[in-house]
This record gives structure tokens, sequence and C-alpha cells, in this order.
């Protein structure tokens, strides 16, 4: 994985190949979610076609040399690997466009770790592939479907296709989807950074880790003197609805859309840089790292006397590494169990 840590879902889900259970076919694979590591290793890169909408799960595929796309079409494939994610409407989507995308006769896998949803998300592929064979280890379940004609519910498979589709959210305000951060609300730490955002922003700024928009959206009807602003986004499923979310700007201020992984750096300098930065990836644990390397990004991208606003968790241990980057930070406010974030970079 891109963060080097262990993944034992992965490692559980080609469980059935190592054991015997289940041939390896001819063609190609598709693996949906797809993520890197040790256990992928072994396979010949040449017949596996990745699927990934998370940027650094897709940088960490190609640098090891396999091949990734965001969309990877409407091709069927003799077997079809997939690593469901935790929320349930994206996961059921997930396992119809699994159903959807297997070739006669092959096999659906998936694995989850037990924790995760494992035992909920076997039933949810029996109910719409026909019965299910399973295993356990690594604290994961990895389980596989034949679908054939009559095994499963079609119906409610059509039905799940539908259920990450980008739909309006906050009294119509926004379009988001299901498996976005905080996707059917406003996220209290955004909304409370928003409230607190000067109107005195101005020229070229960015939005770090920008979901669908939100809080690029406040900075560009709070701040007049806002002349370009640029939204960086890991997730393209995100980047997608921001696009959506801010078209009403576009001919106002200079808008830009980058599917970006934030922690390798940015490409230019700014007059002030706003951000929620994530402190988990994948799993639950906190990744406080995350949010560090994004104030050490933010410091390195401002232009001299430049302006970070941002929002954090009140425990998260962030001064030293505003310390480092910047000639002088203060806390502008404390709610809710957030802190509000002020650094200048020295002149």
């Amino acid at each position: 994985m891109p963060n080097g840590h262990q993944d034992p879902a992965l490692d559980a889900l080609l469980l059935p190949f190592a054991a015997g259970h289940l041939p390896w076919p001819p063609g190609d694979v598709l693996f949906l979610r797809a993520r890197t590591g040790a256990a992928l290793m072994p396979l010949p890169r040449d017949r596996l076609v990745c699927e990934q909408s998370f940027r650094p799960e897709f940088d960490a595929l190609r640098r090891d040399g396999f091949e990734v796309r965001e969309d990877s079409g409407d091709d069927r494939h003799p077997l079809v690997l997939l690593l469901p994610p935790r929320q349930r409407d994206e996961a059921r989507a997930l396992y119809a466009q699994a159903l959807a995308r297997v070739a006669e006769g092959g096999v659906i896998v998936a694995s989850l770790a037990n924790d995760e949803g494992a035992k909920s998300g076997e039933a949810d592929l029996a109910r719409i592939a026909g019965p299910v064979t399973a295993l356990s280890k690594h604290k994961c379940r990895v389980f596989w479907a034949r679908p054939a004609p009559g095994r499963g519910d079609a119906a409610l498979a059509a039905q799940w296709r539908t259920l990450d589709a980008p739909r309006p959210v906050v009294e119509g305000r926004f379009l988001s989807r299901p498996g976005v951060f905080a996707w059917d609300r406003i996220d209290a730490a955004s909304a409370l950074l928003a409230a607190h955002l000067p109107s005195t922003l101005a020229g070229h700024g960015a939005d770090l880790g920008a979901g669908y928009g939100f809080l690029a959206a406040e900075v560009l009807q709070r701040c007049p003197g806002v002349t370009a602003l640029d939204l960086y986004e890991a997730e393209k499923r995100a980047l997608d609805l921001a696009t959506d979310n801010l078209a009403a700007h576009a001919d106002r201020v200079a808008l830009g859309f980058h599917w970006h992984d934030v922690t390798t750096g940015l490409p230019r300098q700014y007059d002030f840089i706003v951000s929620n930065p994530p402190f988990h990836a994948g799993g639950r644990a906190a990744r406080p790292d995350i949010g560090r390397r994004f104030i050490a990004v933010a410091a390195q991208s401002l232009r001299p006397g430049g302006v970070l606003w941002l929002v954090a968790n009140r425990q998260l241990p962030y001064e030293q590494a505003l310390g480092a980057g910047f000639g002088g930070a203060r806390i502008a406010a404390q709610s809710g169990g957030f802190k509000i974030i002020e650094a200048r970079r020295a002149r």
C-alpha cells in the first residue's frame, strides 16, 4: 500500500487461489478498487486490469508495474476481484458492478476485514449472485460466487447499480454520492472553518483535500477578492462532483480541478490555502502524519506572507509541523472538538 502498512484484506483476497480452491483463469482479470501489496506481486501484470479512483493507490499500482485505470470500461472478464469499501450503499453498487462485469461462467471474489462488515458483504453478494463460498484468515473473510441465470436477484442487482449515483444533498445545494467524505451533509469541521474564514482572502488560492467542493464554494461566496482557486482532491469520484458543484462560479473565477495526492507536493505557489486535511486512510486508525504532511506541503506552496487556514481535531499534534513551516501560527477558534488554525508564511 502507499503508506507501507499491511493489507490483510488483500492477502485474504488471493487465498482461494493459493489454497487451490479456484484456478487463475486465462484472459484478463478485472480488479475493482485495486490496491497493490506483496500478495499481488506474483500475479501476471499483463493480465490484470486494475480499477482505482483514489490517487495514492492508483499511483502505487502504476509504480509496481500494473495496468491501472480510473474507469475500466464495460468489458466482461472471467474473474472479477474486488475490495469493497466500508460504506454500505457504495459497496452494494460495487457488487452489482462486479456482477455486470463478470463473463458467463466466471467468478466474483471479494474480501473484507471482519470489523469492516465482512459477513454483511458476503450476504449482499449472495443476494444478487447466488450461493457463496467463504474462507476466513487474517481477521478477514474472502467470499466468492459463480453467477448464473436464476441464481441471484437480477432486479435487486439493477437497483443496487444506482445506489452510489450522484444526487442532490444539503437541500439541493450540492451534488454528492455515497462513499465520498461526509457525503450527505456538511462536515462539522469544514462548516466551522468556513464560518471563520476572513472575507479578505484574495488572489490565487488552493483547497487541499477539497472533497465535493463545500469549502471551495464557501471561499468563493465569502471572498470577493479571490481571482483563481485550485482544488486538489485524491478521490476522483469526489473531484468530479466538485467540478459540477462549482460550475456556477466558473465565469467569474479561474478554477482548477486536480486529481492529485497532496502529500507528493504541489506544482505552484499560492496566496492562500484552505484545508480540512484527512486524518484516516482506508482503515479506522488515526493517521496524523497525513495532516502533518498537508501542513508541510502548504508551507512549501505559499508565497512569502501567504496564509493557511486549517481545521483539525483538537487532539491532533500539528503544532510542531506548524512551527517548522511557518513564521507564525495561532488558534483562531475552538468549538465542538475542533480547532481553527491560521498560519502565515514569513515574508
